[in-house]
């Protein structure tokens, strides 16, 4: 039987990718990420009159929508479209589990739904991965306050369809990292394949069924490192810079192949370099990562590499550490991997970053998260 409670807040945390970029985008191929201290919080609550509620701090504040064939419309004479742009991971992550309540015959309640983020400073966008993280925090609040006892893979699959109808090029690392929290190695499933599983039998199979490609386990942080982020100062667009890669004659070529091979060897390195505790080798790696994306940028021109983020990895490296862009590049983070024995070492860094136009962000990775 459901049950619901007054309020729920669930929160998820934003994330990095430390090796693994654009590869991971094909089924089954690795990648690392870690989960950041930097949290998007997402309340939920009942209402009195029927539909949702939605304000973000992202968006639009005080949207109502309401249910019209298990789908959520805008409500009466606001403005849909520019509501449906800025919500729709939120709306998405919604109809999602209200499909998993009415396969289980349970009503859909009425919700007031709140979104809170602070991967986001004075409207600027850092590239932790908001929209995954506020994928995975509506999927949980609204679930835990429907009274669905739902597991952590339950809630990233319920999260990875959610994107995944939304865009299906998208690996889901971000939903990993923010429903598992700390490091993780990942391998995106087959969406289009989930998807088709979702349209024949439903959302409850698909959240038992195998998922082809789809892994992740805990990885332990790196020995005698830390973790060092900085912001390009220029937003970038993830879709945008992964569609143009899916446009290139690249895919299928040698590039291509070459490129995943490469990129699927340091990955696996990398991982067994944390997990052998040996700091030096995974730093060897990330160079090898950094230098792959390097070659990757100079083949197919997608501007990966600004000036800002080679100037970010070739402070780090000239202090003996290791740096590369985090995620699809050409803007946002960079990540760098450190002696924190080595204090002045990182202050110098820090300060060949501000030259250079890089903000130091003072992050950590999220500890790993708990049952609920």
């Amino acid at each position: 039987m459901m049950t619901r409670r007054r309020s729920v807040v669930r929160r998820a945390p934003g994330k990095l990718f430390v090796a693994g970029e654009y590869a991971v985008v094909e089924p089954g191929n690795p990648a690392i990420l870690v989960a950041v201290d930097r949290y998007l919080t997402v309340t939920v609550s009942g209402r009195a009159q029927s539909g949702v509620v939605i304000s973000s701090d992202l968006g639009p504040r005080g949207v109502r929508w309401q249910w019209r064939g298990g789908r959520l419309d805008v409500y009466g004479e606001q403005d849909e479209q520019r509501a449906r742009d800025a919500l729709a991971h939120v709306v998405s992550a919604i109809e999602t589990v209200g499909e998993l309540l009415a396969e289980r015959g349970l009503p859909v309640p009425a919700l007031d739904v709140s979104v809170s983020s602070a991967l986001h400073e004075g409207g600027r966008k850092y590239g932790l991965g908001s929209s995954g993280a506020v994928t995975v925090a509506s999927v949980a609040a609204v679930a835990a306050y429907c009274g669905l006892g739902l597991s952590r893979e339950a809630r990233f699959r319920l999260a990875m369809l959610a994107t995944a109808r939304l865009d299906p090029k998208g690996s889901g690392g971000d939903l990993a990292a923010g429903t598992w929290g700390g490091w993780i190695a990942y391998q995106a499933p087959d969406r289009d394949a989930v998807l088709d599983l979702a349209r024949r039998r439903g959302v409850q199979e698909a959240l038992r069924a195998p998922w082809p490609g789809f892994a992740v386990r805990r990885l332990p942080p790196p020995s005698g490192l830390c973790l060092q982020v900085g912001w390009s100062g220029n937003p970038a667009s993830t879709a945008s810079l992964v569609s143009g890669l899916h446009r290139q004659t690249w895919r299928g070529s040698a590039l291509h192949h070459t490129f995943i091979k490469t990129t699927t060897d340091v990955v696996r390195a990398a991982i067994g370099a944390l997990e052998a505790g040996d700091g030096k080798g995974l730093l060897h790696q990330i160079r090898r990562a950094r230098h792959e994306l390097a070659r990757l940028d100079d083949e197919v021109g997608l501007g990966i590499f600004t000036s800002e983020l080679t100037a970010l990895c070739d402070a780090a490296e000239g202090v003996g550490g290791a740096a590369k862009p985090s995620g699809a590049g050409g803007g946002d983070c960079g990540i760098a991997l450190l002696d924190p024995g080595a204090p002045h070492d990182i202050a110098h860094v820090h300060r060949r970053w501000a030259a250079a136009g890089v903000l130091p962000l003072p992050m950590r990775p999220a500890p790993e998260g708990n049952e609920e």
